[in-house]
């Protein structure tokens, strides 16, 4: 896995778990377009995670 990716997976769960924590702060508006766009990079960063685990040995 590459340092780009690597740092991506890291990066998508932290905002995931920032919008998790500070949700009684955010804006309602922002809080709901906040938790679609981390859902969706927190399912890339999973699909990062498994397909570099099914080239791990090529």
């Amino acid at each position: 896995m590459g340092s780009v990716n690597a740092i991506f997976i890291i990066s998508a769960f932290v905002l995931g778990g920032l919008v998790i924590l500070k949700r009684d702060s955010l804006a309602p508006g922002l809080r709901k377009w906040m938790a679609i766009a981390s859902i969706v990079l927190i399912a890339f960063a999973f699909f990062l995670i498994v397909y570099s685990l099914f080239t791990l040995g090529t």
